[in-house]
């Protein structure tokens, strides 16, 4: 083995280089940066490590410092998955809500705006954008985080988000290949499995990805599913028929893949996070997303170790190892001579003018039209249907309208109510009674999140409306279920910008 300055052998530097770690606070620590000395060429951050535009600024700054070329990755879709954001919501509605508006003008203009945000404060390399044409409504993990289920429309506004972003500096990462639309299942907590003909992949999941290839994406994020008609045995992420064959060899894909979080259960319950990320380079991913949860100098070294043991085992070839290290490397000097995004003519309210015009208003049968409602002039009750929130999200990002509305409306009152442990259809009517007598005499404006996915929500939503026909019902997920209340705005997504488009209509405010 070759050894280099400071003692580090190249096969120990090209098994650091490929990993993508995370890790805790909003200061490097000391163990990040000593890594980053031997070998290190990249870093994920998560909301936990940002406090502020000025906080995350100094804290890339502090990792150049110690290696000028790291590549600095975030998880920041917009919308409802947001890092830069986390604590007040994002300031850009995400991909269902731009898939609603279907202007890939207004997509490449929101994705730059994003994009120059990150650059700004040091971050070169997006999880972004999510491109599974989410084809089963009951996906519990892509639903507004896909531009929608039509796969030509998916396929447009992606290759507009990879130039949009990469347009600012900023690399894309489009993800979850070979596609995570169609299946009823959260890869955070299990394995899911598509059972679609190869033909179908082909024609429906494959087509955003080709069009992110064309459109020159530097990275794609591999998916932890098991697709059988493309490889019956080993999921996405260790797949050498996906990702070599599928991936490089059809799709004709050169640049960087990643691969997602390697703790979640899909592959950490099965595999474990050695043994996966072994296999997945060997199938052909050159970098390994790990940090998510799993964030310490311990699990490096074990992954570091295991990359290492597995090439002089025999395991893993020498020569795959160093090409995924150079995949790596490659992306950096990219990322190096982007430089910083000229200034946009769209400005920072781009956010906020996508959110309103994704927005749907309609009313129910015989309770009037969107035209004839009256804007509310007296403080209401938001009742927040809340459900439980997937990981990608997390349940630490507000969403909803009230907050909008306390602004709007001064003195608006808003009570949150889920479906705690009873049976769905009691719990929900319970919740809906609840709702009914915190409400008092207020009109009540009803805020639910992917309905058709929670029958408690449904049968909240049943009681409220018997008792109040009068209520407004927000949906601030995939707006599947039929529209209902005297007045339903359906947002396309949770993010702030959407909330805030949403006030807007129901107070008459400025962008009504």
């Amino acid at each position: 083995m070759t050894t280099l300055a400071g003692g580090t052998d190249t096969l120990t530097r090209d098994a650091l280089t490929v990993l993508q770690p995370g890790f805790t606070g909003t200061t490097a620590p000391d163990w990040l940066l000593r890594r980053l000395g031997e070998g290190l060429a990249s870093v994920g951050l998560f909301g936990r490590n940002i406090a502020s535009p000025g906080q995350l600024a100094a804290l890339t700054a502090q990792l150049r410092a110690e290696r000028d070329d790291v590549l600095v990755a975030i998880d920041e879709e917009g919308g409802d998955v947001t890092r830069l954001e986390v604590r007040s919501g994002s300031s850009f509605p995400g991909n269902h809500a731009l898939g609603a508006v279907d202007d890939v003008e207004l997509t490449h203009q929101v994705a730059h705006e994003l994009g120059r945000r990150l650059a700004s404060c040091g971050v070169n390399l997006n999880w972004a954008p999510s491109a599974d044409v989410n084809s089963d409504p009951r996906n519990p993990v892509i639903g507004v985080r896909s531009f929608g289920a039509d796969t030509e429309l998916a396929a447009r506004h992606t290759a507009a988000y990879v130039t949009g972003l990469q347009s600012a500096g900023v690399a894309a990462c489009t993800k979850h290949f070979p596609g995570h639309g169609d299946t009823a299942v959260d890869s955070h907590h299990a394995l899911p499995r598509i059972d679609v003909s190869a033909d179908v992949l082909a024609e429906r999941e494959l087509a955003p990805f080709r069009a992110a290839i064309a459109a020159s994406t530097r990275a794609v994020m591999s998916a932890h599913i098991l697709v059988p008609a493309l490889d019956p045995d080993r999921p996405a992420t260790l797949s050498r028929r996906i990702l070599t064959g599928l991936l490089r060899g059809e799709l004709g894909y050169e640049g960087l893949i990643v691969t997602d979080g390697m703790e979640m259960r899909a592959i950490a319950g099965t595999y474990g996070i050695e043994r996966g990320s072994v296999l997945a380079i060997a199938a052909g991913a050159d970098a390994i997303c790990v940090g998510g949860g799993l964030a310490d100098d311990a699990t490096v070294l074990r992954l570091r170790d295991a990359l290492v043991g597995a090439v002089r085992a025999g395991e893993l070839p020498e020569e795959r190892l160093a090409e995924a290290a150079g995949r790596v490397r490659a992306l950096a000097r990219w990322a190096g001579a982007a430089g910083s995004p000229a200034e946009s003519n769209h400005g920072t309210e781009i956010g906020l003018h996508a959110a309103r015009r994704a927005l749907t208003v309609t009313a129910a049968p015989g309770l009037g039209s969107p035209d004839t409602f009256e804007p509310l002039t007296e403080p209401p009750y938001v009742a927040a249907f809340t459900p439980v929130a997937n990981i990608a999200v997390g349940d630490e990002t507000p969403w909803g309208v009230a907050a909008e509305l306390i602004h709007l409306l001064p003195g608006t009152v808003t009570g949150s109510f889920s479906a705690g442990d009873g049976p769905e259809k009691k719990a929900g009517e319970s919740a809906g009674r609840a709702a009914l007598q915190a409400a008092g005499s207020r009109r009540i404006v009803a805020v639910v999140r992917d309905e058709h996915r929670h029958p408690w929500m449904a049968s909240a939503l049943d009681a409220l409306l018997a008792a109040r026909p009068d209520s407004i019902v927000v949906e601030m997920g995939v707006p599947q279920a039929t529209p209902r209340g005297a007045l339903h705005i359906a947002t396309h997504g949770a993010a702030r910008v959407c909330g805030r488009a949403a006030a807007e209509v129901i107070t008459g405010g400025p962008g009504a």
